[in-house]
């Protein structure tokens, strides 16, 4: 398991609570999910900002769409634009619907 390249601490990257985490891969479905399990594209969430609630990042497109940006900045910061749409083929940055 790679380390997160989007937070170096246990806690819920929305609420910095410590408690009832999940592992969230940023970048899912089977092909992307194992992606993002290599490259470190991950953070924690409490249960209720993964999937247990109406506002988790499974259901909130804002939020999802928020993930995935910091989460290509973040990535693209350490090892460049070319690299990460070479292993996630799509743009998340700038005027894209999701």
């Amino acid at each position: 398991m790679a380390k997160s390249i989007m937070q170096t601490d246990v806690e819920c990257y929305v609420t910095h609570s410590r408690i009832n985490l999940h592992k969230h891969h940023i970048f899912y479905g089977t092909a992307n999910r194992k992606k993002s399990e290599k490259w470190g594209c991950w953070v924690y969430l409490t249960a209720e900002y993964h999937n247990m609630s109406d506002h988790g990042v499974h259901f909130d497109k804002e939020l999802d769409l928020r993930l995935k940006r910091e989460c290509q900045e973040r990535f693209e910061a350490l090892y460049g634009h070319d690299t990460f749409m070479m292993v996630f083929n799509k743009n998340y940055l700038g005027d894209v619907d999701g």
